[in-house]
């Protein structure tokens, strides 16, 4: 069993938990719940700019500890002061020491998208991101069967909310895609190696049907790998480690947004 499988069986033991603390009919008379979404999928599309999702990670399986030192309410007003176009969460506690209670405060901070980063793989974990402010929600074709996708997807869509599938591969890409995902987001980390390259999002650019939103994901780190990415068909960049490994993530945002724009638009600082 890999790292993966492992984390899918924990997840099925964790979710049959919640069911049983939190029935889907106390989810859905949650005051969030009734809030509308915000479209991630929209304000990418309107970015004439890359747009940045960042994201708020206290750790993760490969680096272990991040940064203890900041709280989801600094790093989602950090975040939105920056310009960031979405604001991505870990939920998941064992690999990531994140939780649903991380979400909500962001969601309170922010008035940008939020995705709920997480090991979905049960429509009961649908309800409940959108039960916790969630706008965006991601489906890993890793660790789902492509009907299980879809079938997560359009329960997804039919609570107004917009889905990031995350693929790895074009063998994942061409099994899963389907009608109700929103944004097709690549992972530049190799799943059997643990190495990232961003050449996996410039060997899969062509490969996703351009009515679908490309984002990158993964080891994103300089300006120049995002206009490189940028320039090969990508709108949005899912940027977590690089900003929080800094003493000030909402900083460290502004800051490579700026040159961004410095190397898209050299004329306007003369």
């Amino acid at each position: 069993m890999n790292k993966l499988e492992e984390i899918v069986q924990r997840k099925k033991i964790e979710v049959a938990g919640a069911k049983r603390n939190t029935p889907i009919g106390e989810l859905e008379a949650s005051p969030l719940f009734k809030r509308p979404t915000l479209s991630l999928k929209k304000r990418i599309q309107d970015n004439t700019s890359p747009a940045i999702i960042a994201e708020f990670k206290r750790r993760s399986p490969s680096r272990g500890e991040i940064n203890s030192n900041v709280t989801p309410t600094q790093v989602a007003m950090g975040y939105q002061k920056a310009g960031a176009t979405g604001v991505s969460v870990l939920t998941d506690m064992v690999a990531f020491g994140g939780s649903n209670h991380d979400l909500i405060m962001l969601r309170q901070h922010t008035e940008v998208p939020v995705l709920r980063k997480e090991f979905i793989i049960d429509p009961y974990q649908v309800v409940e991101a959108k039960a916790i402010g969630a706008d965006v929600v991601l489906l890993i074709a890793a660790c789902l069967e492509p009907t299980q996708l879809k079938d997560l997807a359009q329960a997804a869509q039919e609570l107004g909310l917009d889905v990031l599938m995350e693929v790895h591969s074009q063998e994942e890409l061409d099994s899963h895609l389907n009608r109700y995902v929103s944004v097709v987001g690549v992972n530049n980390r190799n799943l059997k190696t643990f190495e990232v390259s961003i050449q996996n999002s410039l060997d899969l650019a062509d490969k996703i049907p351009s009515d679908f939103v490309k984002i990158s994901e993964s080891g994103l780190k300089t300006p120049e790998d995002i206009i490189t990415l940028y320039k090969a068909g990508y709108k949005g960049f899912l940027i977590g480690e690089t900003f929080m490994k800094t003493p000030d993530p909402g900083a460290a945002c502004a800051q490579l947004i700026q040159q961004i724009e410095q190397l898209l638009n050299p004329e306007a600082i003369l």
